[in-house]
């Protein structure tokens, strides 16, 4: 966290961190990004908000924030975009692991294995409703464009 506001100090932006812990804090955590006048919201991949997606997305409409997610599920389910790891390529490794595993290998002798694959999805309904523009340049590095 300290790594992000000093890029947003020397961008000359401001961030302001709020939580939730669970599903019924989220009404509240809305209320006070209104009250902040924020102009767009970074939700992180904690679970929760997983769980949560169409609850999350409807209230990022409702206030017509411009939101940005960890996990493509949720630009899928209205969010404006998000940028994360490719599940499905995780996915594989652990299957790759498993079976190394399932063979002989110990777990504690195979190597930590970082995501190789990052996934940008844009939803460009979304971005419609909130009167956005998304830049070409943008658009073009996009994996995935939800029309």
């Amino acid at each position: 966290m300290s790594e992000i506001q000093e890029a947003a100090r020397t961008l000359g932006q401001q961030i302001a961190v709020v939580e939730a812990r669970n599903a019924g804090d989220l009404d509240h955590v809305f209320a006070t990004i209104m009250q902040t006048h924020a102009g767009a919201l970074f939700v992180s991949d904690h679970p929760l908000f997983t769980g949560a997606r169409t609850q999350l997305t409807a209230l990022a409409a409702k206030y017509a924030i411009p939101a940005s997610y960890s996990f493509r599920d949720l630009a899928v389910a209205g969010g404006l975009m998000s940028y994360g790891v490719d599940l499905p390529d995780v996915h594989r490794q652990a299957g790759v692991y498993t079976g190394r595993i399932l063979k002989g290998a110990k777990p504690a002798d195979l190597p930590i294995q970082l995501p190789t694959s990052m996934v940008l999805t844009i939803n460009q309904k979304t971005a419609k409703a909130l009167g956005l523009t998304i830049p070409l340049p943008l658009l073009g590095r996009a994996d995935v464009v939800i029309e």
